[in-house]
């Protein structure tokens, strides 16, 4: 294949184009913007979940608080009830012992149900606290998700505008290659991602390898708008003054 040298050197300028693309795609698709918001996401799930036992939790430790308060106010009530009995002397001298051995019993009764109390409060205390220090948590960690998700949205949104001005670019420059040419440039670039590489201090900067003496012979021997392919990597060869030819 012929083509004029200036189109052949319009390919690396192409070349660049495509692989600043390569480049765009590649970081937006590992944007680590996007992973510290999948990171954030993540821990507040994690707190959320936290937070939602420890509700449960304190809602449960509450619930025993309840029993244990009704429990205790009950025989306090009873105690008062048959205190006063007691002491307005109503009924019989049989009543008024079976009386005073009942508050006795109810006094008892009422001092284990406080110690019971006593221990469901702490565990109530340490409940309610530990939520209220987990909700505490949960602000800052919406502040630093909607400050990750401002930065990613930044980084995307210069990555797209970068994108479509080197596309614009690519557009512009693949217009002036030729239909030939530029169809042989896309074959090779699809299987190998790369379609031309400049020949540079007899070096294929395609496959980065120095081309055997035979190959710079043949090379040199073509004409300026032959088109020549590196035998390594079998991409276009564009030859400039800095080729050592």
């Amino acid at each position: 294949m012929k083509a004029d040298p200036q189109l052949q050197w319009r390919l690396l300028d192409l070349q660049t184009a495509d692989t600043r693309l390569a480049q765009i795609a590649h970081r937006a698709k590992n944007l680590p913007e996007a992973a510290a918001v999948e990171a954030r996401t993540a821990e507040i799930a994690t707190l959320d979940s936290e937070i939602a036992r420890a509700r449960v939790d304190d809602e449960d430790v509450q619930r025993e608080l309840t029993k244990a308060e009704n429990d205790v106010a009950l025989v306090r009530d009873r105690a008062a009830r048959n205190r006063q009995r007691l002491d307005a002397g109503q009924g019989s001298a049989k009543d008024m012992q079976a009386l005073t051995h009942e508050l006795q019993s109810l006094a008892r009764r009422q001092s284990e149900l406080e110690e019971i109390e006593l221990e469901i409060m702490e565990r109530a205390e340490a409940a309610t606290g530990r939520l209220t220090a987990l909700t505490e948590r949960r602000a800052p960690l919406d502040a630093a998700l909607a400050e990750a998700e401002h930065a990613r949205d930044a980084a995307v949104a210069g990555l797209d505008q970068e994108r479509t001005d080197v596309a614009t670019r690519r557009e512009n420059i693949a217009a002036g290659v030729g239909g030939e040419l530029l169809a042989l440039y896309e074959k090779i670039r699809a299987t190998t991602g790369m379609g031309a590489a400049p020949l540079t201090q007899r070096r294929c900067e395609g496959c980065n390898l120095e081309l055997m003496s035979a190959d710079l012979d043949r090379i040199r021997r073509a004409a300026e708008d032959e088109v020549v392919r590196c035998d390594e990597c079998r991409r276009i060869l564009v030859r400039t003054a800095e080729s050592g030819l």
